[in-house]
């Protein structure tokens, strides 16, 4: 998992490619990157080793070490298609006239195996060239085939990466939205819990006032207000209390006189 590189693009969905400065942008990016990325010595020791020499027969392993060598190739040898006479010092010696016979008889001999190849080339050649084609059309049929079903199995894939990719940029459309009305519905709430936190400050600031005004003392006229009523008071009492006694002198002297 940690060695997993996460790959958020979306090709089939993500739109404003052709905008202006997107290109640049992605090309940036792509440089950018180049100038970081580091490649060690051997950036291909996890793959197996190549084997060069595995289509190689030993006669194109020699010429190869030839090329390296620097070597000529050597040219054509001919001589056994010449029908050279005896040398000019030999012509009296059987040996050489046997020797220039015999090579005769090989160059004759062959000569007519040449002459039988086409004569069989001639009789045999067309069907056996027919054969090789229809070989090599059934080769080419079947390449064709598994180059189809190569063709086929990469756009199913296409398909999926794109009908996977237009669910995912569907459902990161729905979740932005629901995100978007979460966070206004936070915001809503967040102004709602403002304005009541503001309102209970105001409430307490008015508690606090009307609590101060009752605990503070009274000003010096309204206790003179208070004096003055209370004296008022007395009088009317000391008034209301002489009136009984005199009616209470008067109850007895009529009860005297009588």
């Amino acid at each position: 998992m940690a060695n997993e590189i996460l790959v958020d693009a979306l090709p089939y969905f993500d739109v404003g490619f052709d905008e202006a400065g997107v290109r640049e942008m992605a090309l940036a990016m792509v440089d950018e990157e180049c100038r970081r990325y580091k490649p060690s010595k051997n950036y291909l020791e996890s793959l197996p080793p190549l084997n060069t020499a595995a289509f190689e027969t030993d006669l194109m392993k020699n010429e190869f070490q030839r090329l390296e060598s620097g070597v000529r190739m050597e040219t054509m040898n001919t001589k056994r298609y010449e029908l050279p006479a005896p040398p000019t010092g030999k012509l009296g010696e059987i040996q050489a006239w046997q020797e220039a016979v015999d090579n005769s008889f090989a160059q004759l001999e062959h000569q007519s195996i040449r002459y039988l190849n086409l004569e069989l080339l001639q009789k045999y050649g067309c069907e056996a060239w027919k054969i090789a084609l229809e070989v090599l059309i059934g080769l080419s049929a079947r390449a064709q085939k598994d180059l189809s079903e190569l063709k086929k199995e990469i756009q199913e894939i296409n398909w999926r990466r794109k009908s996977k990719q237009i669910d995912t940029g569907e459902k990161l459309n729905r979740l932005n939205q629901q995100w978007a009305q979460l966070v206004s519905c936070n915001f809503e709430i967040e102004l709602a819990i403002e304005t009541i936190l503001q309102q209970i400050n105001n409430l307490s600031q008015v508690k606090e006032e009307e609590a101060a005004e009752e605990k503070s003392p009274e000003p010096e006229s309204v206790n003179n207000e208070k004096v003055e009523t209370n004296g008022h008071k007395e009088q009317n009492g000391n008034g209301s209390g002489n009136s009984v006694e005199n009616d209470q002198e008067d109850n007895q002297e009529d009860e005297e006189m009588t």
